[in-house]
């Protein structure tokens, strides 16, 4: 089993769990009440590398990263930096996240949120709306072309923008029939973890004008940084070397606005 399937055995798990507790009609009410979505496009299109920041305590990889006892806290220092929007684990068991952490960003922040999960079912995505998120993320490796279309729709059709991320180069091709506006090429092998930094470049020579351009994992800092806006990136989401470093303000600040060698 990879280490991707096993995710999402758990992810399943906890899932059944929280729809036995809330239920769909409950989710349609709370989307009632939620505030409209903000659009991550205009600043992410402007000049200059944007960056989705990160809370994220753990991964499978590294195990823990930081302990974040304020998730709003160090989202807001990011939003000081310069961060174009905010991502928020909610993956409980690999990751130690959760949508009360997404809730406690979407109070302090007034940045669009990223609800960084495993999306294998429809519900997911009413719930990530009903807890403030603007964007979601769907893994092209995780889903079949019919999932990957109808959760683009579902999420679409709740005003939300969706990261579309790939890996390998097939999955540029399923990604593209969608017209995303966001394209994630995740340097890490979700299959695997291994990373692998030139996978950026390799594919993103495959993705054609239109889509922005977001580089994933194996970013420690403005040297990985630049290389990827260097390979035509035009945004980042950096997670690790943010929660780790003791000023996330600067460190995000340090990133955002990069532009091309020689530009």
């Amino acid at each position: 089993m990879s280490v991707l399937t096993d995710i999402i055995v758990g992810v399943r798990e906890d899932l059944a769990l929280r729809k036995a507790k809330v239920t769909v009609p409950q989710l349609a009410e709370q989307l009632q009440a939620i505030s409209p979505t903000r659009d991550p496009m205009p600043i992410m299109a402007a000049p200059g590398l944007s960056v989705i920041a990160e809370v994220k305590r753990k991964s499978p990889s590294k195990g823990d990263l930081a302990e974040i006892s304020d998730p709003a806290g160090l989202a807001h220092a990011y939003e000081l930096g310069g961060a174009a929007a905010v991502s928020v684990l909610t993956e409980q068991r690999r990751f130690s996240g959760s949508l009360a952490d997404l809730d406690a960003v979407r109070e302090r922040v007034s940045l669009p949120i990223l609800r960084k999960d495993f999306m294998v079912d429809d519900y997911q995505i009413l719930e990530a709306r009903a807890h403030g998120a603007d964007i979601i993320l769907l893994i092209v490796a995780a889903l079949e072309d019919v999932q990957l279309h109808d959760f683009h729709q579902i999420a679409t059709e709740l005003g939300m923008r969706v990261l579309v991320e790939v890996h390998e180069e097939d999955e540029v091709e399923r990604a593209l029939r969608l017209d995303p506006a966001l394209i994630g090429v995740n340097a890490r092998n979700l299959k695997t973890l291994d990373v692998h930094p030139e996978m950026f470049a390799k594919l993103s020579k495959l993705i054609p004008a239109g889509p922005l351009k977001v580089a994933e994992s194996g970013i420690g800092g403005v040297a990985d940084a630049q290389r990827y806006v260097d390979e035509g990136a035009d945004v980042v989401l950096v997670g690790e070397s943010l929660v780790k470093d003791g000023a996330p303000k600067d460190a995000v600040r340090r990133l955002s606005g990069l532009m091309r060698s020689g530009a």
